[in-house]
């Protein structure tokens, strides 16, 4: 049997996870049937699950993916900045709905829970380094824990997931992310990048 270049494996497996994140976005993790999945990656299920075990594992590899993706922002730009984009770019909804089912799943399956919070850590750990860092540089304030500043803004970005989630008017929110960029910095004026968080 001819071995498979890892380029072509990677390749592979990056249109697996792109078509599931469409499939579960469109119908959920219950009603992202193999059939679905099928269609929405344009392989078979054997395709499918000779790299990913089962579904459970497809989706724990996305939602993987999607927490690396995001915590590469926040380490580079910040939470807030993640927000912002959230708002701007409408194709990141599919994410959306990704991190629904990974909320969902973290409330309802234990198992699932346990697996994540062992894993996911990336998000985390770079917008604590990143607050960590404005704060030293004077950009942060320094009355609060970064821990807690962090806290903030996750509860911040969950609140915005659901409410874009949700179909809410977004007409003003990037207003209201200025209150939350302006609740954590120390100066009132607005930094270049608008994201010191």
């Amino acid at each position: 049997m001819p071995r498979v270049s890892p380029d072509r494996i990677a390749a592979t497996k990056g249109q697996i996870l792109d078509g599931a994140r469409r499939c579960f976005a469109e119908h959920g993790y219950d009603g992202a049937t193999v059939r679905r999945l099928e269609a929405a990656t344009g392989l078979s299920r054997g395709a499918i699950f000779h790299h990913y075990q089962d579904k459970a594992e497809l989706f724990f590899a996305l939602a993987k993916e999607d927490d690396e993706r995001m915590a590469q922002l926040a380490a580079s730009h910040g939470l807030v900045q993640v927000m912002r984009d959230l708002l701007r770019r409408p194709e990141e909804l599919d994410w959306l709905t990704t991190r629904l089912e990974i909320t969902r799943r973290l409330r309802t399956e234990p198992q699932f829970r346990e697996r994540w919070t062992h894993r996911s850590t990336a998000v985390r750990e770079a917008a604590l380094a990143r607050l960590a860092h404005k704060q030293s540089d004077g950009r942060v304030r320094a009355d609060i824990p970064v821990e807690v500043l962090y806290e903030y803004l996750q509860l911040m970005l969950d609140g915005l997931v659901s409410h874009l989630a949700s179909g809410e008017d977004i007409a003003r929110l990037e207003a209201v992310l200025d209150m939350v960029e302006t609740a954590i910095r120390v100066s009132a004026e607005p930094p270049a990048d608008r994201a010191p968080a």
